[in-house]
């Protein structure tokens, strides 16, 4: 009997002893950091390579009981900068001034940043505006024309933006991740540097689903007038080519969750009669840009016979957002050269399928859109061009670099590599072969048609 006491209190014993140790470890684990390990791709001399990484998850800055400027400068990509407490914006000298009540005894805080999340782009970076952050008294609220009861959220909206690749890898998806990291569920004022002439009217719906305000520019024509905030954050978070990685935001908001805001911000239907034919746009390129299907006619052609219904979309700088999210939301596939209107994949409907055709050469930035495709949960096919479906085989020997290791002669200059697989190659398809893969493309197709409509 004495013995079974014993072996009951050793039992107890080592029951607590396990959940001391557990509850250690918890502890240890959530005040170390947000660590996770994860698997990256990682661009090293012309080549992708997959690593193993720890990458932290994307925080709001530290909340603080005082007025203060953090800028996190650690990022590759980016610079974030968070003014915590009321703030002031005078658009003619391009300076935001926290009114810190510390400010008499102590010194001023300054900071630049170029709002714009390409940082080791030196080039491009220099035609960013370069704002400055600094402190001073709290009397800057008298000099306030506009007093807004949210905080503001400054970006440029310079640099690469003209390419709808850009404008969204490098504009509207950073700027979803941020407003979800810093201010979920918050309304925010959009504060924009850099803005062109055509950017506002052709964006204007998409910034109305970011916020119900209308974005204040940084431009001569509103130097005039003053505006305060209760606080603001300067500069975008960037995912970089991934474009949003869920495991890095707080509330897990995925490319599917900015999908949902495009449906938001055109709040567009899907028709309802009967369709006979799942719908098929083709991204047609044209002019001396490259990537041209030169038989386009046939294949287009092909892509009939093979039981498509076929719209030829041809994207320009004045093309509608709204019309071109219609038409492409109502869709069942998407089909096209690599380049920048293959961004189009973001206005497709999760199920339904996107082929890529992929030029030699190109292999290695094909995720640029693979990626984002499977994100996004799309039925994603690559088709990869055969040497005699390119037109370099025309100014170049088979047996030439360029076709047997383009991976080796990409090495040598990006200069060269643009110049050659971007810009002077452009592609002849093979009707039949291309006919066998987009065969399996019109049955999935067909299959997302007879689901969803």
């Amino acid at each position: 009997m004495v013995i079974k006491t014993t072996e009951r209190n050793y039992s107890v014993a080592a029951v607590a002893l396990v959940i001391v140790m557990a509850l250690y470890l918890v502890a240890l684990f959530s005040t170390v950091s947000d660590l996770k390990l994860i698997p990256s791709l990682s661009l090293s001399q012309g080549m992708l390579q997959q690593t193993w990484e720890s990458i932290k998850i994307d925080k709001p800055p530290q909340e603080t009981t005082s007025s203060t400027i953090i800028c996190d400068r650690s990022h590759t990509n980016y610079d974030l900068c968070s003014i915590n407490g009321l703030c002031h914006l005078d658009i003619r000298n391009q300076t935001i001034t926290l009114m810190d009540p510390t400010f008499a005894t102590s010194a001023p805080i300054v900071e630049k940043i170029r709002p714009y999340p390409r940082k080791a782009d030196n080039w491009i970076m220099s035609k960013i505006q370069e704002l400055t952050l600094t402190s001073g008294p709290m009397g800057l609220t008298r000099s306030c024309d506009i007093t807004h009861d949210s905080p503001a959220i400054v970006f440029s909206a310079g640099g690469y933006t003209g390419s709808i690749y850009h404008d969204f890898m490098d504009g509207f998806i950073p700027l979803f991740i941020t407003a979800n990291v810093i201010y979920p569920d918050r309304d925010v004022i959009l504060v924009v540097a850099n803005p062109r002439e055509w950017w506002m009217p052709k964006y204007m719906e998409v910034l109305g689903a970011f916020s119900k305000h209308k974005p204040i520019l940084l431009e001569n024509e509103n130097a005039s007038v003053t505006h305060c905030f209760t606080s603001a954050i300067v500069g975008l978070i960037s995912h970089g080519p991934k474009a949003i990685n869920s495991t890095r935001l707080p509330n897990s908001k995925s490319l599917e969750d900015f999908h949902n805001l495009l449906d938001k911000a055109f709040n567009t239907n899907i028709p309802t009669f009967k369709i006979q034919k799942p719908r098929l746009i083709l991204i047609s390129r044209y002019g001396n840009i490259g990537r041209v299907i030169l038989n386009e006619e046939k294949v287009k052609e092909m892509l009939e016979n093979v039981g498509f219904e076929v719209i030829t979309f041809r994207p320009t700088g004045t093309t509608s957002m709204r019309e071109a999210y219609e038409l492409i939301k109502s869709s069942h596939g998407m089909v096209g050269v690599h380049g920048a209107a293959l961004t189009h994949l973001l206005f497709l409907r999760p199920g339904s399928v996107f082929v890529q055709v992929v030029p030699v050469g190109v292999g290695w930035v094909a995720n640029c859109y693979g990626s984002p495709a499977k994100a996004m949960k799309l039925e994603y096919m690559e088709y990869s061009i055969d040497v005699e479906e390119s037109s370099l085989v025309e100014k170049y020997s088979r047996d030439d670099l360029v076709f047997k290791d383009p991976i080796a002669f990409s090495r040598k200059d990006w200069g060269v590599t643009k110049k050659v697989y971007l810009k002077e190659q452009d592609v002849r398809l093979d009707v039949n072969q291309f006919r066998n893969h987009m065969n399996k493309a019109y049955e999935k197709a067909k299959l997302f048609m007879d689901l969803n409509g």
